[in-house]
């Protein structure tokens, strides 16, 4: 007997999986807000320089109106809105006196601001941006920031994916319930713009931790058959929390209570975690049956197959489970030491990358179409359900290959197409805009899915973490690739979209897991295939 044999026997997707699997998800509506917080906390309003110091008379400055003065000393940009780095070196009397006379006054030079800025509060009260004046020469650092924060997801997938394969996924997830609502409280209290860095990378550390260990213990809690269902459940939650992420950031216009409120919820998280039931499957390869069997007992009882679970004893166990007792647990090696471990292990580290890249890419970016960053985030948000729910028929249709392929490559044409829609036509750059995120979110809700059944359990967290390694990698390029919009403005989209295209391609060396039991060990995955050598193009 398999273990997913003696899941069903105990009930399948019984009453426990049903509320094992609702108590893991809820967490995630917070958690996938964490990803995008910076759209709001972040956000750069209108600004110019601050007319605190002029050089003008008590008398003067009094028969000025607040517009008169801004004109006197703040140029026009191109779009006839103050220039927002400079202003005049002298008062520009030009524009106090008839037109007829202007042109034998020369035009004052410019210089940066002096004073600070005078920001525009009407959409957002404050933001880091606003507190720390991360504008002009200073605004790299908001791109530095969420790229700290994605490295800070990439060290979390390394160092809590590993230790989940050794220490159990109930452990970790628990202790990074327990870090995210500790560092994200502080970060609203961060004092300067180093601290609120620091605390970011913690809180991306857990967040990182908190998805790795919530996938897991879903997809080893739900039978073979259920399995893509509540894999998308997981990504809908995260769905969920992008839309519920504007309608916050309106009521609480302050990036301080914004950060509060998300991070609170965490200590009732981590205070309910006890509930949570560690995966048997997790247990019997780490050599601890009658847990396991404890566990399973349990399970049992709550899906109203007592007598069922009271029939398992530990020697039964051992009995139905001999071939995964027998394999030695997997190491961090074994994603490179066997071939077609190897082959998998390369190709969905360009998927994960180029999933992700192209998905921060675009979904960080709401200021640059025109629109309120709340309104977009809210599309960006909406478009994922219909795509999400496409891309689950897709893998239970035509199946994981097929549906992995075909999103990462029309999110990639999407991303490119607007390359060639003029900047006037704002509607349809949106629209194209929201449809490659659309495709990338249903990518992510492939590759999360696909990733755990291509894996066995003995390196399964493993896998997740390096391949979610390699999504942070791609986090981390995505704002420093928008740097270079500065010269060569073509350049973010071209990159944006050929690398999804590229590892579109890439997928379809992928092997197809569409009904198949999940593998305990890598010798069943290599010889998964030896056995279905016409799975591979």
């Amino acid at each position: 007997m398999t273990f997913a044999s003696l899941l069903e026997q105990l009930g399948g997707l019984g009453h426990f999986q049903r509320l094992h699997i609702i108590a893991l998800v809820t967490p995630m509506l917070l958690t996938a807000s964490h990803n995008l917080l910076q759209n709001f906390s972040a956000a750069v309003p209108p600004h110019h320089c601050r007319l605190q110091s002029m050089p003008l008379s008590a008398n003067q400055m009094g028969n000025f109106t607040s517009e008169t003065l801004l004109q006197l000393w703040v140029p026009l940009d191109g779009g006839h809105q103050p220039e927002r780095c400079q202003q005049f070196s002298q008062p520009h009397w030009q524009i106090l006196e008839p037109n007829e006379t202007t042109h034998n006054r020369s035009t004052p030079d410019t210089e940066p601001c002096r004073d600070g800025w005078t920001y525009d509060h009407s959409e957002f009260e404050a933001t880091i941006v606003t507190e720390w004046d991360l504008v002009c020469g200073s605004w790299k650092l908001t791109q530095m920031a969420q790229s700290i924060y994605m490295a800070g997801v990439l060290v979390g997938a390394m160092v809590l994916g590993s230790l989940a394969d050794r220490f159990g996924r109930k452990a970790l997830l628990s202790w990074s319930y327990l870090q995210l609502a500790v560092a994200g409280t502080a970060t609203a209290f961060s004092p300067n713009y180093s601290s609120y860095c620091v605390l970011r990378f913690l809180v991306g550390m857990a967040v990182s931790g908190i998805i790795l260990n919530c996938m897991s213990l879903v997809l080893e809690w739900s039978p073979t058959r259920t399995r893509t269902i509540t894999g998308t459940l997981v990504s809908y939650s995260a769905t969920l929390g992008q839309i519920l992420l504007p309608g916050l950031a309106y009521v609480l216009p302050n990036w301080r209570w914004l950060q509060l409120s998300l991070s609170l919820p965490f200590f009732a998280f981590f205070c309910c975690s006890w509930w949570f039931a560690e995966s048997a499957r997790w247990l019997v390869l780490a050599r601890r049956p009658e847990q396991a069997v404890q566990v399973l007992n349990r399970v049992a009882r709550i899906n109203g197959k007592k007598a069922e679970g009271e029939k398992l004893s530990t020697e039964a166990l051992r009995s139905h489970l001999q071939n995964e007792l027998a394999q030695a647990p997997g190491t961090p090696w074994d994603l490179i030491r066997t071939p077609t471990i190897q082959r998998i292990s390369k190709c969905l580290a360009a998927v994960w990358f180029a999933t992700s890249f192209a998905y921060y890419g675009v979904a960080m970016d709401l200021q640059g179409f025109g629109l309120r960053a709340h309104m977009l985030q809210l599309l960006f948000g909406i478009v994922d359900i219909p795509a999400k729910l496409l891309s689950t028929l897709g893998m239970s249709r035509v199946g994981r290959r097929v549906a992995q392929v075909a999103t990462l490559v029309l999110a990639g044409l999407g991303i490119l197409a607007n390359i060639f829609v003029p900047a006037e036509i704002g509607a349809l750059r949106t629209t194209l805009a929201v449809l490659g995120k659309g495709c990338l979110a249903a990518s992510f809700n492939c590759i999360y899915l696909y990733t755990g059944e291509l894996y066995p359990t003995a390196i399964r967290q493993t896998g997740l973490g390096v391949g979610s390694t390699m999504a942070r990698v791609g986090g981390i390029v995505a704002p420093l690739v928008k740097l270079m919009g500065e010269q060569m403005p073509l350049a973010p989209p071209i990159i944006y979209g050929s690398i999804p295209v590229f590892s579109g391609l890439v997928a379809l060396r992928l092997p197809e897991t569409r009904n198949q039991p999940l593998k305990d060990t890598v010798e069943e995955v290599e010889n998964r295939l030896a056995q279905q050598p016409d799975t591979d193009p």
